[in-house]
């Protein structure tokens, strides 16, 4: 997929070939005053790379119109009022990966326009980071340096042909960069242009992302925990190695029953279950407050009727029975819980509309990662096969890609602040994992109280993946961390 670039005008600057060359040769430059003129700026190669090549543009800033990201979202106005900034492209390899890593820098030009803080941006699905979206001119706008990686991976979040080499084997070098090292070393390199442009470092560094993003968000609390002074980690994809294969649970029990539920059907499913708990969080508001206290059975709906397209389909036993399964969640054959399934509420028909459409985030990860059998139909999966899959997904990728460790002792001693929010309507990655982790964490660190006082995990009724739904959307919830951190004002919430 071709890189997107920002359409406004710049001048590129390289820099000169006597800074050039200590750092091909992985030396630890260090600047003794600000550069602000976007023009030489040693880097600090992290440890294990070595840096290939730098540049330098400048933006003028002003009102930044994003082209098309497809399959991403992309902003429907241009975003005005952004400072002047340089815009830094800081190339990693790591000697004998055959990988080319790329790092984004961008600082506002005029010291007055930075506010001391830096800001590194997370990724989506297969995609380690947005190098030209949104997010890293937004953070300009709001006067941090942004950063954000590629990893040496694709930029397009549905591509991961990277995963595998030409014989077909483990990209292993590639998955590490993807799953945890590009985001350590992106960090190292952000901090030390940020003190190469300004003549100091960042006053306080942030973590913003959400679903890949907000594993990485993890991630970097858990293995690196003095990166971030502040970790925003939104619906993370936690659990990766299971819930990667989990949601293919729902072509599983399709397959298996010989039972496939249209989009009709499955709104019905929903309204009904919707429309039997609005009211037992003491609030008639047409969400359910808390799905896990939702005991609505889907056979209660055995004989309506839906119009579906002109069609009149009526809801059979054996449709209820696989409705309730994908609610409960995927099991082993002799019924033994494996992970979570979707919360009731939560809208499913965008990829469960029809047996043969897997969540493509699942698809992927069994074809390219897992078996490395691009031929595997994961649509054909039968229970006991499936089962298989998920238990060779755990032993492969836990340790790699699971980010499921609930010691985040050296964050908390660190002084580090953790902050989530996930919708109680998440269709793509379930709640209850992220759930299951917090209380891992409060098992292991002596209670709720104590947890809370460095990590807050907020549940939003309503809200689905990333945002979006019928309930209350969360508001300024960076600012909120801000807050926390600088200021010791702990969140009560994310409205």
């Amino acid at each position: 997929m071709r890189r997107r670039l920002l359409l406004i005008a710049a001048a590129i600057v390289p820099l000169s070939a006597a800074a050039l060359a200590p750092m091909a040769a992985n030396a630890l430059n260090r600047a003794e005053s600000a550069s602000t003129s976007c023009g030489t700026l040693p880097v600090s190669a992290p440890a294990g790379t070595q840096v290939a090549s730098v540049t330098a543009v400048a933006r003028p800033g002003g009102s930044v119109t994003i082209p098309d990201q497809t399959p991403l979202p992309t902003p429907a106005e241009p975003i005005t009022g952004v400072p002047a900034w340089c815009d830094v492209t800081v190339t990693l390899t790591h000697p004998g990966a055959n990988d080319h890593v790329t790092v984004k820098v961008l600082l506002p030009t005029d010291p007055k326009n930075w506010t001391g803080r830096l800001q590194a941006t997370g990724g989506s699905a297969y995609q380690a980071g947005n190098l030209d979206g949104p997010e890293l001119v937004t953070a300009v706008k709001n006067g941090y340096v942004g950063t954000a990686t590629d990893a040496g991976v694709s930029d397009n979040p549905l591509d991961t042909s990277w995963a595998l080499k030409a014989d077909g084997t483990a990209n292993t070098a590639l998955v590490t960069n993807f799953a945890s090292r590009s985001l350590h070393d992106m960090t190292v390199v952000a901090k030390s242009v940020t003190t190469s442009f300004y003549g100091k470092p960042a006053d306080y560094s942030y973590w913003n992302g959400c679903s890949t993003g907000g594993r990485q968000g993890y991630l970097e609390a858990q293995r690196y925990p003095d990166d971030y002074d502040g970790v925003l980690a939104n619906a993370p994809a936690v659990n990766w190695d299971r819930f990667a294969i989990a949601t293919l649970w729902p072509q599983v029990v399709y397959n298996e029953e010989k039972v496939a539920l249209t989009g009709c059907e499955l709104t019905a499913f929903n309204n009904a279950a919707v429309q039997a708990c609005d009211t037992d969080d003491g609030v008639k508001d047409t969400i359910i407050g808390d799905p896990q206290t939702c005991r609505w059975d889907p056979r209660k709906l055995v004989g309506a009727t839906v119009e579906c397209d002109g069609q009149t389909l009526t809801i059979t036993k054996a449709k209820a029975d696989v409705m309730r399964k994908i609610w409960a969640g995927p099991v082993t054959p002799n019924g033994t819980k494996l992970w979570y399934g979707p919360n009731k509420g939560a809208d499913l028909s965008f990829y469960l509309a029809k047996a043969g459409q897997p969540f493509f985030v699942a698809d992927l990860w069994a074809k390219y990662f897992v078996t490395r059998n691009l031929a595997l139909d994961t649509t054909e999966l039968t229970y006991p096969s499936f089962a298989k899959l998920f238990a060779s997904s755990r032993r492969q990728f836990n340790q790699v890609i699971g980010t499921d460790d609930a010691d985040l002792r050296a964050f908390r001693d660190s002084g580090g602040k953790l902050l989530t929010w996930q919708g109680q309507y998440d269709e793509l990655v379930p709640t209850q994992g992220t759930v299951d982790y917090r209380e891992r964490v409060e098992r292991l660190l002596g209670g709720k109280a104590k947890v809370d006082r460095f990590y807050r995990l907020f549940l939003l009724p309503g809200v689905a993946h990333c945002g979006g739904g019928t309930g209350q959307q969360p508001g300024d919830a960076l600012g909120a961390l801000v807050k926390w951190v600088e200021k010791g004002k702990a969140p009560t919430s994310v409205y």
